[in-house]
């Protein structure tokens, strides 16, 4: 076997020869990413519609129903960098398929739980190896996509899977729980892994190095301890409050650690996540633009769906149709902002202008009522969002990995997650307090009754949709400041064996 010759699109400083970038599979590749993308941005919303079904099959209680959700979301999130990691050191085709073959397995293993200590071991399965599968696709979709204008678009179609896939998966958990079983929430992953994994061993180069893969161990352990806290502390925050002891040591224990991370990483020969991947302007505006997007999004996932059920009684599956306007949305401007738009105007304009879009759409939400309309209400929101979300996160996917050198593409794409995942966890506990404060002050100084209980529940829902205006206005201001308006410069293709 040679290594390919086949040239894409350097990195600053580095030569193009011997690596793959572009080349003729590289659409059915990005197809193949994308069906591995969607699967797990669907298991963060998915089995949040199958919990009541599956609570009542198995049997626990209301206060053990969290850790079907924060089980994944711990593994998941702490594990992100670690598994960006090891697909730069071990190959992000095997890492790929590894993660495949583990997502599916503990997915199986979750659809046969019959207790609820199963269902709680496969979801943090699911978390572990798809710590390692959404930062090998998304570097994989870096290395093979290195002409300009083709990344453009592959990034876009990338980030508008990303961006739907938590709406999609309202939608595919709504109709399988009603028409199935809450366990085919769970049995679904299979057919999308087995596609993937077909596709994976058909189309993904093998990749070859000529250095001794090398982990940095101390790093690992820290950042993977102080994202474990943060994750977990903001879960915490949710249910036990934050003056809560133990919520307030693992939050400030995961930031001390997070700390000494970065110390960790100024010291050692290999680091974990090298800082130049971060201090890079471009790259880190956009890991703050999906941080607050995390944080934000959250608010319309949750909330408005509880809207949509409680208040004006939809079923699942016409509440997960009822997102389907954002989802094209979504569609729409993730595959035309990035190649028709981003070139014109420059990253800054696109990602804050997305976010100034996608604040009017919250905004619009907060005049909801116990008896407003879909389509006064609701509709036109939900395209705003879609418009304004879609272009902005297709775009930040594009700068988190801009110019990266072919070795540190995995833990840049592992990098944009983590701060997807870490946003949203923040907006979980921090919007639900919000919400939750907002109804019980309401009914403080209201006559008790249903009446005034059901309006209390408005009150939540619409001060957490002026909450995540704010949150997204303030996006815009620090994106407008910190991100240049320079076009993301492509990343170089990887060393790959020829076939």
């Amino acid at each position: 076997m040679t290594t390919t010759i086949n040239r894409g699109a350097p990195a600053p400083e580095k030569s193009a020869a011997g690596r793959r970038g572009s080349h003729a599979l590289r659409w059915w590749v990005l197809a193949v990413l994308g069906v591995a993308q969607l699967m797990v941005v669907l298991d963060a919303t998915v089995v949040n519609i199958a919990l009541p079904a599956a609570q009542q099959d198995l049997g626990f209680s209301d206060g053990n129903r969290q850790w079907v959700v924060t089980g994944y979301a711990l593994a998941f999130g702490s594990l992100l960098l670690l598994g960006g990691r090891l697909s730069d050191l071990f190959g992000r085709r095997t890492t790929f398929i590894v993660g495949l073959v583990g997502f599916a397995a503990a997915s199986a293993i979750g659809g046969a739980a019959t207790s609820f200590e199963m269902l709680v071991a496969a979801r943090v399965g699911q978390g572990v190896f798809g710590a390692l599968l959404a930062p090998a696709a998304l570097s994989l979709l870096t290395v093979t996509f290195t002409e300009p204008s083709e990344r453009a678009k592959a990034f876009g179609i990338f980030g508008a899977v990303a961006g739907a896939g938590g709406a999609i998966g309202l939608l595919l958990g709504g109709a399988l729980t009603e028409w199935a079983s809450w366990r085919w929430v769970m049995f679904v992953n299979l057919g999308f892994a087995a596609v993937a994994l077909v596709g994976a061993v058909l189309l993904l180069a093998k990749h070859v190095t000529t250095e001794r893969p090398k982990l940095d161990i101390p790093g690992t352990v820290v950042v993977t301890a102080a994202l474990f806290g943060i994750v977990y502390g903001f879960s915490r925050a949710e249910s036990h409050g934050w003056t809560n002891t133990w919520t307030l040591a693992f939050l400030i224990g995961g930031a001390v650690l997070l700390a000494a991370f970065v110390w960790i990483e100024t010291r050692v020969a290999h680091p974990l996540l090298p800082l130049r991947v971060v201090l890079d302007r471009t790259r880190g505006a956009s890991f703050l633009t999906v941080f607050v997007m995390g944080i934000g999004m959250f608010a319309i996932f949750l909330f408005l769906t509880y809207y949509m059920q409680l208040t004006l009684g939809y079923s699942p599956i016409i509440t997960g149709v009822a997102f389907l306007p954002m989802v094209a949305g979504m569609v729409l401007s993730s595959t035309t902002v990035p190649s028709l738009l981003l070139p014109k105007v420059g990253p800054k304009i696109v990602v804050a202008g997305g976010f100034l879009v996608a604040a009017a759409g919250m905004a619009w939400l907060t005049q909801i009522g116990l008896d407003t309309g879909y389509a006064t209400h609701i509709l036109p929101a939900l395209i705003l969002l879609g418009l304004g979300l879609g272009g902005a996160m297709s775009t930040a996917f594009q700068g988190a990995t801009a110019g990266v050198h072919h070795e540190d593409a995995g833990v840049a794409s592992a990098t944009i997650n983590t701060s997807q995942q870490v946003g949203g966890s923040i907006g979980t506990a921090l919007l639900s307090t919000i919400a939750a404060s907002a109804a019980s002050d309401y009914l403080s100084s209201h006559q008790p009754g249903p009446a005034a209980v059901a309006q209390s529940f408005i009150e939540s829902y619409t001060t957490s949709f002026w909450w995540a205006t704010a949150i997204f206005v303030v996006g815009a201001v620090l994106v407008g400041v910190l991100m240049p308006n320079a076009v993301p410069v492509p990343s170089e293709g990887e060393p790959v064996l020829a076939h």
